[in-house]
């Protein structure tokens, strides 16, 4: 899947997420193990997630119908309540990990624009 982060563009191999698998998202998931995932809904949502009993941080970026990104963030372990503060259709999870290193690059350079 294409992101669009401004004028950058990433690439990103995601794991789609079925029902159960929206519940659960990185909770439990190995650091280095843990893939990218993918939560797509069918209409435009405000909902909040939260990393309860996820042991390392990870990117949450909020998505349009067009891949366009929302609203972007950090998120530390055991955070409580992050909601973004627009609608989104699609949420995407990415791993702070080896494997996503080359993406982690790009995300911080967007965060400091």
């Amino acid at each position: 899947m294409e992101i669009n982060l401004g004028k950058k563009k990433i690439k990103v191999d995601l794991k789609t997420c079925n029902c159960f698998e929206k519940f659960s998202g990185l909770m439990f998931a190995r650091r280095e193990k843990a893939k990218a995932l993918l939560f797509d809904f069918k209409k435009p949502v405000k909902t909040a997630i939260h990393s309860y009993f996820v042991f390392f941080p990870f990117v949450a970026i909020w998505l349009d119908k067009e891949n366009n990104t929302v609203e972007l963030k950090i998120v530390k372990p055991f955070t409580s309540l992050i909601r973004p503060q627009k609608f989104f259709y699609k949420l995407v999870e990415i791993p702070i990990n080896k494997n996503y290193k080359e993406i982690m690059k790009i995300v911080v350079d967007k965060r400091k624009i």
